[in-house]
């Protein structure tokens, strides 16, 4: 793949992380209000602004797009620098800690490892800001493996938050290389191929949890089964995620109207499946486009 393509399909990945992003956002209300709401398709025409969740991905962005690769020294400083500009995000109680620990000259593998008691941070984090190193790594498997577990690494020491982050960044580079003619698994198939990638994990086995639920599954069995993120970990994130991914692909649009359904962390849910699915997409929705808050506009844009 050349270098200007590995961008480009990087920061699609950023841009439908963004779009996801927003979308979920805007539906932090009440269950029923919100149930509502999408069951009408109804969406707010007004400003749509990201989260920490887009925020972090920029920063995966612009460090493949400075060195091809994931430095992690270069990665934490960007973290917290862009986490110094804005800390009102939406940044969980554990990030508010590691970064501004970073951010104040503690080395990062000390600031991640220290998190829960020296047990490390299993949360979503760093699988919502991976789909970019899977667009750009998709023609080498071994690397988008590599450079997604660096990249967890950077805050989150325990396994499963960096199998979340490997599991996403494999998910994507699979979408991608299906939209390019080289792969052709989904569904059942697709999740299988995901997990036969990943460590031995709870969020592995999770995965593979999500292998007989059929695309016609009521969502509440579906929550029920895989999680919807109101545990804030990988675990309980991403296997749904990948669910949605594996079978609503072909549109952005459904994809991120089946990932809020889920309802539970709505933002960091629909960052992660749009990341994913805007690799397949033509084009990202230009409606939704006209109301949300693009990543190169914003200050963390460097």
């Amino acid at each position: 793949m050349e270098l200007k393509d590995r961008i480009k399909y990087a920061k699609r990945a950023l841009d439908g992380i963004a779009l996801g992003d927003c979308f979920g956002e805007t539906f932090f209300v009440s269950d029923e209000i919100a149930r509502q709401r999408i069951k009408d398709r109804e969406i707010l025409n007004e400003p749509w602004s990201f989260t920490d969740d887009t925020v972090m991905a920029i920063g995966i962005y612009q460090i493949l797009e400075k060195y091809g690769k994931i430095d992690q020294n270069e990665l934490a400083k960007v973290f917290a620098e862009n986490y110094a500009l804005d800390w009102h995000r939406g940044y969980g109680g554990t990030a508010h800690s590691i970064l501004r620990s970073i951010g104040e000259g503690k080395d990062w593998r000390e600031a991640a490892s220290g998190a829960f008691d020296g047990m490390g941070s299993m949360g979503n984090g760093g699988a919502m800001r991976a789909a970019p190193i899977g667009a750009y790594f998709a023609d080498d498997m071994d690397k988008v493996l590599y450079y997604a577990r660096a990249s967890a690494e950077v805050t989150h020491a325990h396994i499963e938050g960096i199998v979340g982050a490997m599991a996403v960044a494999v998910a994507s580079a699979l979408i991608l290389n299906k939209k390019l003619g080289l792969y052709s698994g989904e569904g059942d198939v697709f999740l299988r191929d995901v997990a036969d990638k990943l460590p031995e994990s709870d969020t592995k086995y999770k995965i593979l949890s999500a292998v007989p639920i059929k695309k016609d599954s009521s969502i509440d069995f579906v929550v029920s089964v895989l999680g919807n993120g109101m545990m804030l970990t990988a675990q309980d994130t991403v296997p749904f995620c990948l669910w949605c991914a594996a079978f609503y692909y072909a549109s952005v649009e459904e994809a991120l109207w089946m990932a809020v359904s889920a309802l539970g962390d709505r933002d960091t849910i629909c960052a992660i499946v749009g990341g994913m699915v805007s690799l397949y997409a033509d084009e990202l929705p230009q409606q939704w486009l006209s109301y949300m808050e693009h990543p190169e506009d914003s200050m963390f844009f460097k």
